[in-house]
């Protein structure tokens, strides 16, 4: 397993080293687990790598919650997970710890966006200001900001990310890993798939 933890701008040379290798003309597509804090960006950087790969990108949330944010059963989601997680080409988005195992058993890339608490807290007031709140599923973005939703993004380094770092070391086999602590590492990594796919990349919209 290899760990890259992203601090600064990363340059395509230094990148392209570890990014698995991805092109729209038959070349290998990786599973991809994207993780991290609510705010993170996860599901921006899951529908920003679909997009450049080919692969429509798999958000939990709107699997787990149904539109009157009721939660699925825990069985029934992690059933769900195994059978997405069979295919070919993947890429999903979301945290839920307890099913985490699946992703990270069969994923050959795992993303962990691991940013400070304020950077995720004004990523979701920014999610509120864009959006408006509440559920949208064509670009996986599922808004409830809550007192609850708050207390997690800031205790998230100090109590989730071990637990999530755990995991990963546990599960996570001989998956590459790249972990994310910056918009702008994450915009750079993204930088550096898109050099990687070569001529098969298409524009994204600013995180």
């Amino acid at each position: 397993m290899m760990i890259v933890v992203g601090t600064a701008p990363f340059t395509a040379a230094n990148l392209l080293r570890f990014v698995v290798p991805v092109a729209a003309g038959g070349a290998r597509v990786t599973g991809s687990a994207i993780v991290g804090c609510g705010g993170s960006g996860k599901s921006w950087l899951a529908r920003s790598l679909g997009g450049l790969l080919g692969v429509t990108p798999v958000h939990l949330d709107g699997l787990y919650y149904d539109q009157n944010w009721k939660p699925l059963d825990q069985e029934q989601f992690a059933a769900l997970q195994h059978g997405l997680v069979g295919a070919p080409r993947w890429i999903i988005d979301g945290n839920y710890a307890s099913s985490l195992p699946i992703r990270l058993q069969a994923a050959d890339t795992v993303i962990f966006l691991d940013l400070p608490a304020w950077t995720c807290l004004c990523g979701i007031a920014r999610r509120r200001m864009r959006y408006g709140g509440g559920q949208h599923k064509d670009i996986g973005v599922y808004d409830r900001i809550t007192r609850d939703v708050v207390r997690y993004i800031l205790g998230y380094r100090r109590r989730m990310a071990p637990r999530v770092r755990k995991l990963i070391a546990d599960h996570g086999g001989n998956a590459e890993v790249v972990v994310l602590r910056s918009r702008r590492a994450t915009r750079g990594y993204l930088a550096a798939v898109t050099a990687q796919a070569s001529g098969s990349a298409r524009p994204v919209s600013s995180l």
